[in-house]
């Protein structure tokens, strides 16, 4: 008998490579059929960006499906390297913490490989009955999904789900305790960031997948810290 394919979501991982790998291995245990979406935050403030992105890579080559949508911090991290303002908001906000794991003097000495692959990841994902999605979306714009910012960065709580088809939005950057998260759950907003780089914070410090078939919650607490 086939086993049907199942679809996680993943919340901010924020360069806590040990726990994403205890998650995916350990946990979810994803065959080929699956697939695996990240809401963004692979990078930043944890202590392995670098194994963060080696791991992602390493399901790829054992033909598994990842793939993910941009965060805010990779954004940071994409301007940083022409901007100076960019450069002292993405240091404020974790980015060193990702230089030291690869060991670089400056986010232009990250390798090609991994700078490409940032870059190449979509501000939003329309999976079924859900948009992936990083921080929302601005539904007083004539467009929400042309309001790139707002995908980046909003914490609007709003969800009109006229405007994108009936779906919901499945979203991280905003860390939430256990608490808000299971109940999100029965909402537009699907907030799955329950601050794993937090860890030791009450009801924070998980690292959260959702099994979008059955909304099946899968929490791995903070094993980097």
């Amino acid at each position: 008998m086939l086993t049907p394919p199942r679809t996680f979501a993943i919340g901010d991982i924020h360069g806590c490579a040990a726990t994403l790998r205890r998650l995916v291995d350990d946990i979810i245990h994803p065959l080929p059929v699956d697939r695996i979406y990240l809401l963004g935050d692979l990078i930043d403030r944890g202590p392995d960006s670098k194994g963060v992105l080696d791991f992602i890579f390493e399901l790829r080559d054992r033909d598994l499906s990842v793939t993910g949508v941009r965060g805010n911090h990779e954004e940071m991290y994409l301007q940083a390297g022409n901007d100076h303002n960019y450069m002292g908001l993405w240091a404020a906000n974790g980015g060193l913490t990702t230089l030291a794991s690869f060991q670089a003097d400056g986010p232009g000495d990250i390798p090609k490989r991994y700078r490409d692959f940032l870059g190449s990841l979509p501000l939003y994902i329309l999976v079924d009955d859900f948009i992936i999605v990083h921080a929302g979306l601005n539904f007083t714009a004539f467009d929400p999904l042309e309001d790139a910012d707002a995908m980046l960065w909003t914490r609007s709580p709003s969800v009109d789900r006229q405007r994108i088809g009936g779906r919901r939005l499945i979203c991280g950057h905003t860390p939430v305790s256990l608490t808000r998260l299971h109940a999100s759950l029965d909402s537009s907003k699907i907030m799955l960031d329950n601050g794993c780089v937090f860890g030791g914070l009450p009801e924070m410090g998980n690292l959260a997948a959702l099994e979008l078939e059955s909304m099946t919650l899968f929490l791995q607490p903070n094993i980097d810290l």
